[in-house]
């Protein structure tokens, strides 16, 4: 089964499900800090669960605005900005962190 995605704007997390190449199900989380005011909220809103999952290889996480708790992100993970160059362009840096 698959999920339709949507945007987070009035959510903070979304769940999605996929199967995989084998057929079995998989897990994303998407979740939307823009709104958070620090790491406190974001652990009080079961975030800090959705990132233990991507931790231990049940779920992958996605977060927008992970500077507003980036102390629950724990490497390693990938960081990925995209800087608006022009109506057309954009750049997008990944960074692998350690």
């Amino acid at each position: 089964m698959e999920d339709a995605v949507s945007s987070p704007t009035f959510a903070l997390i979304n769940e999605y499900h996929f199967a995989d190449v084998a057929g079995k199900d998989q897990m994303i989380y998407h979740l939307d800090w823009y709104r958070l005011k620090d790491a406190a909220e974001a652990i009080n809103a079961g975030m800090e669960d959705c990132i233990d999952q991507a931790r231990s290889g049940v779920a992958y996480c996605f977060v927008e605005w992970p500077e507003k708790a980036k102390s629950l992100l724990m490497p390693p993970y990938l960081w990925i900005s995209i800087e608006t160059i022009s109506v057309t362009e954009r750049k997008m840096m990944v960074k692998l962190i350690f």
